[in-house]
């Protein structure tokens, strides 16, 4: 609270009941990777299973560890699905995730793996406002949507925005 003269400034969103969720503060910040199977292919374009078994073998695994890894290929080429499953069977162990995809790909899976681990309870009966100008690299619509279901059921209101100036989305009925 502010004084100015004899007038007394409120500041009515600080002592607003809304709770501010910034959804960024959520998302890890591990490594991302991209694993191109262009790079696994003899001349980028065939897979030859004894060569493609050998680099499996060789390959220094431990470089991917603790990150989230994407794997896809770059080229038109014709790749076997047990090629895709045999490099998932040396990552899982060590990475965070793997998907196949692009980076938009895995930083959606990495945004909606994100939303699923809020505890939705902690905001029961809550007035919530999911902020809009987070730093996400994820599409938007992705991770909202996926917020907006998670916390419907249990917030008591939810809006969008900023705290001064929320557009509202969902109100429980009494």
């Amino acid at each position: 609270m502010e004084r100015t003269g004899d007038m007394e400034i409120v500041n009515r969103v600080a002592s607003s009941p809304l709770i501010t969720l910034d959804l960024s503060e959520f998302i890890p910040d591990q490594e991302r990777v991209i694993i191109d199977m262009k790079e696994w292919l003899f001349q980028e374009m065939i897979l030859r299973e004894k060569d493609f078994r050998l680099k499996v073998k060789e390959h220094d695994w431990s470089i991917y560890e603790n990150k989230y890894v994407a794997i896809n290929c770059s080229v038109d080429a014709i790749i076997p699905t047990w090629a895709y499953m045999l490099l998932v069977t040396k990552l899982e162990p060590l990475v965070k995730d793997v998907i196949y995809g692009s980076v938009k790909d895995l930083e959606n899976s990495i945004c909606l793996e994100a939303i699923q681990g809020i505890d939705a309870y902690q905001y029961l009966d809550k007035k919530v406002v999911i902020k809009g100008c987070s730093d996400l690299l994820c599409d938007p619509e992705v991770v909202y949507m996926a917020v907006t279901k998670k916390l419907t059921p249990v917030v008591s209101s939810l809006m969008y925005g900023e705290p001064c100036s929320t557009v509202p989305l969902y109100k429980k009925k009494k």
